[in-house]
Order: structure tokens, then C-alpha cells, then sequence
């Protein structure tokens, strides 16, 4: 395993951080917590010290599975980060957004599912428009304050609206966002036009969520809508990975992985590891096998060439995974 710091907080992450959105029961490809604390235990023992989970993954039960299965191991040597922002109970409009209340009570229900005292990284998921961002900031940074919380972040924005978080944090003394968990792979460049360069100038921490496209980065395109996610993911009909050059792309990274005869997922994994501003991708799955094979992406090198053959067919594309 290879290390790195998390943007500028000093904290020590493992360069794949295991995402833990197929934890729980909420979709028919997803795992018990027998499995899933397999998938945990195998991580930990392949040098993984750094999770991702959120409150809405599967009503909380995502946040339940992975704290007892950390809960055997030392807390210390463990980085956890979790999220706040979507809607937990349809009955209760204040159990959804970044309003004080929302924030206050739903990092209380995280640190009891996850049954520990501090988060180590909280986030907001995505940009509430209904608060303003100085209220977010302040109840964020009281929790740092508290001790409940060490470091904030966010996820998928608008660059300007990230720049205003970041203005607003710097001219009220408050806490700083020190991550940006964004989308970003092969297939889905949008970031690198304005995102990416922000946290480069403000050193902010990148963890790119779905870096192997929900799984288009993973096989070939013909072959995607014969898998069970293929069939089911209701998210794939809203990205874009397949227009433009995507096909061009997908049939290039087939054509490296046969050369250099690895997966198709550890080339698409080995080129965001090859970009500077990326610290530690979140890799989410539901096999023992293929975080093997994440982790041995990390072994991959990949050549200036290569790495612009992949890129070279790339056109723009709509922005999502903002909303």
C-alpha cells in the first residue's frame, strides 16, 4: 500500500480509500454485514486505513456495518469519513440539507451508528440551496470545536460555489473545507477545467467518487448492459460515459490492459492515480477480488504516451453528479 497526506491536514490516508455505499440493503447488489465486514477485513489487511461512508447509504445501515467492524481494531490507525445532506426521513423535513438543526442532529445519528466518538472527516454531500453557506460553516466548525469532528469536507459542486465556501471560511475565521469529494475517471474529465485547479491553488485534499464510472471503465462497452448494475444502477442513465469519445476511450483502455495484461478497471484506476491532484480515489465494490485488484493498480506504471493515448479521444460532456 502507498501513503499520502489528505490535502494540507497533516492526516495520513492510504492511497485507495474503500468506499462503502454497498454496504447495507437498499439495492439487490448490495452486501450483508457478514460480507461486507469480509470486504473491511480484507482492506485493512492490504494496508487500507481510510473508509467513505454516508448517513443515506442504505438509511444508516452502511454507517452501522462499517463502525462494528472496525470496532476490533484499533480506532486510532483508522480514518473514517461520513456524510451529511440527504434526506433520512421523508416525515421530517429537518432531517435533510446543512441547516444547523439538520447538521447538529444528523452528526449526532452518525457518531451513535458508527459508534465512535469523533468522525474524522465530515462532509457535506452535496451544495444545500436553501441554506446559507455561513450557517453550514458555523455549525461545521462547531462541531470541529466539540471534538465530534477533526476535519470538514464537501462533494460535488460548482467551482464558484466551492470559492465561496472557502472566501467565507477565510473572512469569518471559520473552519476550512479540506477535502473536495468530486466526480472524476477516464471517462468523465469535466473537473479538471475548473474544480481540480481550485483545490490545486488552495491545497485541498481530492477524493474522486466513482472512479471507475460506475463500472463503464470496468469492461467492455457492449458488455454493460448484460451485468446486473448495467441493468439496474437508475444513475447510469444519467451520465454521459459513452457519448462523445467514450467509446474511443473504452476501447482503448481494453487495448492497454490486453498489452500490459491486466484488468480493464486497474488501467482506468492506474491513470487517476497518475494525476497529481488526485490524493485517494474511493473505490467502491462488492468483491474480495477486485479490491485486490484496486490495490494492486497502485503497482501500474503508466507512460506520458499512454496515459494521452486514453485521453486523446475525450470530448466535453453535460456536468453531472452535481445535484
Amino acid at each position: 500500500m502507498e501513503y499520502t497526506t489528505l490535502g494540507n491536514t497533516g492526516m495520513t490516508v492510504s492511497r485507495i480509500c474503500l468506499g462503502c455505499m454497498s454496504f447495507g440493503t437498499d439495492r439487490e447488489w448490495m452486501l450483508e454485514p457478514e460480507e461486507s465486514k469480509e470486504l473491511i477485513d480484507r482492506a485493512i489487511d492490504l494496508g487500507i486505513n481510510f473508509f467513505d461512508t454516508a448517513n443515506v447509504y442504505s438509511t444508516g445501515e452502511s454507517e452501522e456495518i462499517l463502525g462494528d467492524a472496525l470496532e476490533g481494531y484499533d480506532r486510532d490507525s483508522q480514518v473514517v469519513a461520513t456524510k451529511v445532506f440527504g434526506e433520512m426521513d421523508p416525515d421530517n423535513p429537518n432531517a435533510s440539507g446543512l441547516s444547523r438543526k439538520a447538521i447538529e442532529q444528523e452528526l449526532e445519528a452518525s457518531l451513535d451508528r458508527l459508534g465512535m466518538d469523533t468522525i474524522d472527516l465530515y462532509q457535506t454531500h452535496r451544495w444545500d440551496y436553501d441554506t446559507p453557506i455561513e450557517e453550514t460553516l458555523r455549525a461545521l466548525d462547531d462541531a470541529v470545536r466539540q471534538g465530534k469532528v477533526r476535519y470538514i469536507g464537501t462533494s460535488s459542486q460548482w467551482a464558484h460555489q466551492f470559492a465561496d465556501a472557502l472566501h467565507t471560511s477565510d473572512a469569518l475565521g471559520l473552519e476550512r473545507f479540506a477535502t473536495m469529494q468530486n466526480h472524476y475517471n477516464v471517462l468523465y474529465r469535466e473537473e479538471e477545467r475548473e474544480m481540480l485547479p481550485l483545490c490545486e491553488k488552495e491545497d485541498v485534499g481530492v477524493i474522486p467518487w466513482s472512479p471507475l464510472a460506475r463500472g463503464v471503465a470496468t469492461r467492455p462497452h457492449e458488455e454493460l448492459e448484460s451485468t446486473t448494475r448495467g441493468q439496474t444502477d437508475k444513475y447510469l442513465e444519467q451520465m454521459s460515459y459513452l457519448q462523445g469519445g467514450g467509446e474511443e476511450i473504452n476501447e482503448r483502455i481494453q487495448e492497454l490492459a490486453d498489452e500490459k495484461g491486466v484488468s480493464m478497471a486497474q488501467i482506468s484506476l492506474a491513470w487517476l492515480l497518475h494525476k497529481d491532484w488526485v490524493d485517494a480515489p474511493i473505490v467502491g465494490t462488492t468483491s474480495v477480488e477486485h479490491l485486490e485488484d484496486a490495490v494492486e493498480a497502485l503497482e501500474i506504471d503508466l507512460s506520458e504516451s499512454e496515459i494521452a493515448s486514453l485521453e486523446e479521444p475525450y470530448e466535453p460532456l453535460p456536468v453531472a453528479g452535481h445535484e
